[in-house]
């Protein structure tokens, strides 16, 4: 039986795959310094939330999508996809959408020069930096996800944030770029200060997804474990 997630699935997977289509095959701009976009956080975090909302179409078509309260266990899909958004999906997409336009509202020269308007559909940056923010939360109220354990989920994401570090400095080592202006101009203690904040910022999304996941399902979840215990 198809899931009536699949109507919010569906499109939302097509805007995905027509942004990030666009991105790859029709703006040129970024290909040609060292490491291509694959140096962007906004470029990586297209791909991801491209591949799970298609993952979350999948889960939906042939997969399961079993509530707290239901009966059946979590097929192989939906077990990927609970994973997949607690771990990664989440944490990044708001960290994305939260920085970018914090960043642009202080000085968008600093993140977005007033350039690019002319080179970048104004669709296109919202798509990259705007739509994923509702997108998300429509997805945590509309399906239930069983979160890891708060340490494999911690040791998921910063590894995740550590790798991503690793790499933009490196670039900026090796090719003389630094993928962020606003990390150009600040001073090596700055830069510091910035990037631990960043990280507290990127733990702290995690746990606001499980905390808004535990609001939205938790009294179900609890009824579902009071219920199993009577009847063992």
């Amino acid at each position: 039986m198809v899931s009536k997630s699949l109507v919010f699935f569906l499109p939302v997977y097509a805007t995905q795959v027509y942004g990030l289509t666009w991105d790859i095959f029709l703006l040129p701009m970024g290909w040609e310094t060292y490491g291509g976009k694959f140096k962007y956080l906004t470029f990586i975090n297209m791909i991801i939330q491209t591949v799970y909302f298609g993952l979350c179409v999948a889960n939906d078509l042939c997969g399961s999508n079993v509530r707290p309260s239901g009966r059946g266990e979590r097929c192989r899909l939906q077990r990927w996809r609970d994973n997949f958004l607690a771990t990664v999906v989440f944490p990044l997409g708001m960290f994305v959408v939260l920085t970018f336009w914090g960043i642009y509202a202080i000085d968008r020269e600093l993140v977005y020069p007033k350039a690019l308007d002319k080179v970048i559909p104004s669709w296109l940056n919202h798509i990259m930096h705007t739509t994923i923010l509702p997108f998300l939360l429509v997805d945590k109220f509309l399906v239930y996800h069983q979160y890891p354990s708060r340490k494999a989920g911690f040791v998921t994401i910063m590894s995740l944030a550590l790798l991503y570090l690793t790499w933009i400095l490196w670039v900026a080592y090796y090719a003389n770029i630094w993928v962020y202006p606003i990390l150009k101009v600040l001073q090596p203690h700055q830069k510091v200060v910035f990037i631990l904040a960043m990280l507290v910022l990127f733990v702290f999304l995690y746990l606001l997804g499980e905390f808004i996941n535990k609001t939205i399902w938790g009294e179900e979840r609890s009824h579902a474990q009071k219920k199993k215990k009577k009847s063992s």
